[in-house]
């Protein structure tokens, strides 16, 4: 919460089941689109909020079987559980507000007298909530008779449904829409009608591969990066060699210079040394250090990508990123951090299914990358024929020779990439990992 320095631009709280997250789309793509317009246009200044009965161990559960980001703020057990951050710090304050006028025991009891209502799982029995199950026929004359004998026993608790509400409310109420699209599709829809900011995800670009923004957008980058990276394995890019092209030219492909390339001409000797160290990290330009610690140059990594086109042809496969922060570090170069997920296959509908499957179907690993939109990729000077072989005599340090500012043919560059798991029980293997 304290990463926002002013008030959020926009705040969105959803529920989650049928409404965030689509239980009949086995391919999550509402959510997903949702994702990408989020971390693209909203994340840096606007905050999310999960609102869902689910109790902790049930959302943690939903997370594994969806492709869901990571909210500012989590909502749990009907509202009696609130937490903040990735750490989901529980909100004492909300604890000592509930504790007012809440009995456990006595609803336990009084609800024990109830035939209709059969108790829920251990995980679902919450400090401030008892969970039972009653047959919808029966749903509301329960409800009604229970919480008249608590109010009687001075415990308060009453509640309303929201469809109850809408219908009673959202008449002519021009604040309030009933979308046409189904869950978080329908939450981007609302986004465009009420006009709070874009509602175009990167995802419904007809021609993500040659989209261009008017500014460079670090974040915006990063989504459409491991978008087209799921296409690619997806075999869904109309243009194979296009894409490799591209990749190409927004990677830098070059690693500590061992060789001088001399180019010989007139007096002057024109002499091009590439690749340097960067500024902003130990390893050399052109990195990346998979999550297994292994250091790689880029341009082996898309030398690699080439056998995996359409490795998940036909396959429930998903690539997302959720918390992208870019920070600007100089006047053409961002600090980008975020997480990177896939995710392979639908999950079980059975819990001994789920705890198994998924382990195996979601893996996460922190990325840091560094991105500029103007890369210092060559050394150029020119010197006579006597002081190149003083310069070599004398084993010279070239990186303080004079420096020319290239601009990317993308407008931007990848300059390093470093992964690490999130999860370690995710270690187990990375022969199909890429980027």
């Amino acid at each position: 919460m304290n990463r926002l320095k002013s008030p959020a631009r926009l705040m969105i709280v959803s529920d989650l089941d049928h409404t965030m997250v689509d239980h009949h789309d086995p391919e999550n793509l509402s959510l997903l689109r949702f994702n990408a317009l989020w971390e693209t246009k909203y994340r840096h200044d606007s905050l999310l909020v999960f609102s869902t009965g689910r109790s902790p161990t049930l959302y943690k559960q939903l997370r594994k079987e969806h492709p869901m980001l990571t909210p500012d703020i989590t909502i749990m057990s009907v509202g009696t559980e609130i937490t903040y951050g990735n750490a989901m710090v529980p909100d004492e304050g909300w604890v000592t507000v509930l504790n007012h006028k809440w009995d456990k025991k006595i609803v336990t009891e009084e609800a024990s007298k109830f035939p209709e209502l059969t108790l829920q799982s251990e995980t679902e029995q919450r400090p401030h909530k008892a969970s039972f199950y009653v047959k919808k026929e029966k749903a509301q004359e329960v409800m009604k008779n229970l919480s008249e004998i608590l109010v009687k026993r001075g415990v308060k608790n009453a509640q309303e449904e929201l469809l109850q509400w809408h219908a009673e409310n959202a008449k002519d109420n021009p604040k309030i829409i009933h979308a046409d699209e189904r869950c978080a599709a329908g939450i981007i829809q609302a986004i465009g009608h009420f006009k709070l900011g874009p509602s175009m995800s990167p995802r419904d670009l007809p021609n993500l591969l040659d989209a261009k923004l008017d500014h460079f957008d670090p974040a915006y980058e990063a989504v459409k990066f491991y978008l087209l990276l799921e296409r690619w394995q997806r075999a869904e890019m109309q243009n194979p060699e296009h894409y490799l092209d591209y990749l190409k030219g927004v990677c830098v492909c070059s690693v500590t210079f061992t060789a001088i390339h001399v180019f010989w001409s007139f007096n002057p000797i024109l002499i091009i040394l590439v690749a340097f160290r960067s500024p902003f990290t130990q390893s050399p330009l052109g990195a990346y250090i998979n999550p297994f610690g292994v250091e790689q140059s880029l341009h082996d990594i898309i030398g690699t990508l080439k056998d995996c086109s359409g490795d998940k042809k036909g396959k429930q496969y998903r690539v997302w990123v959720d918390q992208v922060f870019p920070v600007q570090i100089d006047s053409d170069t961002w600090l980008v951090k975020f997480k990177k997920l896939e995710q392979t296959g639908v999950s079980s509908f059975t819990h001994f299914a789920i705890s198994i499957f998924l382990c195996e179907g979601q893996q996460c690993c922190f990325t840091t990358a560094i991105l500029s939109s103007k890369v210092t990729l060559f050394f150029l000077l020119k010197i006579s024929l006597q002081e190149l072989r003083m310069m070599v005599f004398l084993d010279v340090c070239f990186d303080h020779c004079c420096l020319q500012d290239v601009k990317p043919s993308q407008g931007f560059s990848w300059v390093n990439v470093h992964q690490t798991w999130m999860d370690d029980e995710l270690t187990t293997s990375g022969k199909n990992w890429y980027l």
